[in-house]
């Protein structure tokens, strides 16, 4: 079981604790948040197995987050099996989830609130990221192809608007605000600049749009495709 495979019944589990969950955000497989203003901020880190890797990973995360969890798939001689690990994690304040091969989740052990330990600036991205990222785009536990953030759904929107002609910055405020650094720094090579200030798409950028087709109801409440996802957006407040 890859550790893609774990993201959805995680993602399900925690859902079902009223959490809204999405993945790769900040080096964490799953961040999930719940309530308004200052959140609860919930990190999960999958791995194929549980092992010392994965609460390594979890330690580091561990200034970020309120709860920590780790998920791993079950097996006849896992090392959730050991009073040892449990207790170790259990000490740490970490919440552990196993899950069998036909997905089914179980709860292992609860987090446990410890005393404040936070990174600010680092749970403030986290949070951040995850406000601005529309829909759920990428899978947690994925290693190898680019992720989906929310700076990259900006570009694209950017990139298709584009396709039939340059356009100026100004013409996607106040949707994108940083729609003028965005084509300045090109950081994906998407843009090239045809005039002062106008701006127009390189192949590179034709060659996103192939990869990641955009919707044109996805602004208005309806569903873009990105990256082999479907996303589906609310509608816009006018």
């Amino acid at each position: 079981m890859r550790e893609t495979a774990l993201y959805i019944p995680v993602k399900t589990f925690l859902e079902g604790l009223g959490y809204a969950c999405k993945g790769e955000i900040g080096g964490c497989d799953l961040v999930a948040l719940a309530g308004e203003g200052e959140p609860v901020v919930v990190i999960a880190e999958l791995k194929g197995a549980f092992n010392m890797e994965l609460v390594l990973q979890a330690v580091d995360r561990a200034r970020a987050g309120d709860e920590i969890w780790l998920a791993a798939r079950l097996s006849r001689k896992g090392r959730h099996l050991d009073r040892r690990f449990r207790d170790l994690c259990r000490r740490l304040g970490f919440g552990m989830l196993g899950v069998d091969e036909g997905g089914r989740v179980e709860l292992l052990l609860s987090p446990v609130a410890l005393p404040p330990r936070r990174d600010p600036r680092r749970r403030s991205r986290l949070v951040e990221e995850h406000r601005r990222r529309r829909g759920d785009p990428h899978p947690g536990g994925g290693r190898g192809t680019p992720i989906m953030t929310a700076y990259r759904q900006r570009a694209l929107t950017l990139a298709h608007a584009m396709r039939d002609g340059p356009k100026r910055p100004r013409d996607f405020r106040p949707e994108i605000p940083d729609a003028g650094a965005i084509l300045l720094n090109n950081v994906y090579g998407w843009f090239a600049a045809s005039a002062r200030g106008v701006y127009g798409l390189t192949e590179a950028g034709r060659a996103a749009l192939a990869r990641w087709p955009q919707s044109s109801g996805a602004r208005d409440g309806g569903e873009e495709i990105i990256d082999g996802h479907v996303v589906r957006e609310p509608p816009v407040a006018p």
